[in-house]
């Protein structure tokens, strides 16, 4: 590790760190009031705010030390840990822990690793590495060969299942396969066969996921089952009215009604307590955490860096829209966590990582001329 000099502390995106540290300690507010459940005797909490802080403390880590080490190691880095990502994912149908029906965890005894959220590290770095080999934009045999670096480890986690992180890593690679640049006539073909090939999809698809593109067109089709989630969601949004019901007097949360309130409805619980207004704060506060990081994407010194902080800002702008977009009802539920705000520990660490690794790209564009 390389510690930073004048030059380097002068370019560290402060309003990049900034944000993320205010996201940070949003999430840990709102999951403080999801783990809390209103009984005759007062509140009983659930211990998921103590552990997601203390993962906070392992991703604050992990946050220095992606920016201590030079992002351009990491180069050479991503075949090694691409091998092992998919290795980790081999090893999920065998030695995994089934959760809710879904087999996404190792069980390591003092915690659960989700591969999944290490293969999208994985797929930045070896999408990245691939990218910046030539300036050229990508033709259809380098477009195959890019793809499939984000296919293989799709393949795997599909099969866990798990669509949501499954479709992120395959558009994080997409969004860095169109900074890069691919040629008029691929580009042409792809426009109009993939919306053409979509409706196949319906057909590999397992009856849950079918189910949920049902519900989202019709949620009343089955209050009590799959639409369940999504109503109470609703439900809760919409009581917060313009200004919410206040800290810890949400009713949907507190008494039970939502499901799934510490993780991927997470925004839910925020929505009902701060309302309207309270929201539109939280999305402000996304935009300045994405419009910081699209100044690295745009101002960094080398072909390297600059592809890869453009795929860690797919990354997060995909799981913001989608997660956002499914608890009010207007997108499909696809089990996509909300960064920084939804509990998980793999994720979180996985999201500070990324983080750092943009901060790192910012502080050393004045060291040197890519």
């Amino acid at each position: 590790m390389q510690m930073p000099d004048r030059r380097m502390i002068f370019g560290i995106n402060w309003g990049l760190a900034l944000a993320t540290l205010l996201l940070f300690a949003v999430g840990m507010v709102n999951l403080y009031s999801a783990s809390a459940s209103r009984m005759e005797g007062g509140f009983v909490l659930s211990p998921f705010y103590q552990r997601q802080l203390v993962w906070g403390l392992v991703g604050l880590a992990a946050m220095v030390c992606c920016m201590l080490l030079d992002y351009r190691r990491i180069e050479r880095l991503a075949v090694p840990c691409y091998v092992i990502v998919l290795i980790l994912l081999m090893l999920v149908p065998i030695a995994g822990k089934t959760v809710y029906g879904a087999k996404r965890w190792i069980d390591l005894g003092v915690m659960n690793l989700q591969p999944s959220e290490l293969a999208k590290f994985a797929v930045l770095m070896m999408g990245a590495r691939f990218l910046c080999r030539d300036g050229e934009t990508l033709g259809w045999k380098r477009l195959g060969e890019v793809l499939a670096i984000g296919v293989i480890p799709f393949l795997f986690i599909v099969r866990q299942p798990d669509l949501g992180s499954g479709l992120t890593v395959l558009v994080l690679l997409g969004g860095m396969v169109l900074f890069h640049g691919v040629k008029w006539r691929v580009l042409r073909v792809c426009l109009i066969v993939l919306p053409l090939l979509m409706p196949l999809g319906w057909f590999v698809l397992h009856d849950y996921q079918r189910e949920r593109i049902l519900t989202f067109l019709d949620p009343t089709r089955d209050p009590r089952g799959a639409g369940y989630h999504i109503i109470q969601s609703q439900i809760a949004i919409g009581s917060g009215e313009m200004f919410g019901k206040g800290f810890l007097a949400g009713t949907q949360s507190q008494l039970r009604f939502l499901p799934e309130k510490h993780t991927d409805f997470a925004i839910a619980v925020f929505g009902e307590e701060w309302g309207f207004v309270g929201c539109l704060a939280l999305i402000a506060l996304f935009c300045f955490f994405l419009a910081a990081m699209y100044g690295t994407v745009r101002d960094a010194r080398d072909r390297f860096g600059s592809t890869l902080a453009a795929g860690i800002f797919f990354y997060f702008f995909w799981q913001i829209i989608v997660n956002i977009g499914m608890v009010v009802g207007i997108m499909p539920v696809v089990g996509m966590p909300l960064p920084f705000i939804s509990y998980g520990g793999t994720a979180l660490v996985v999201n500070c990582a990324l983080v750092g690794i943009v901060l790192n790209i910012s502080m050393r564009r004045f060291v040197f001329k890519g």
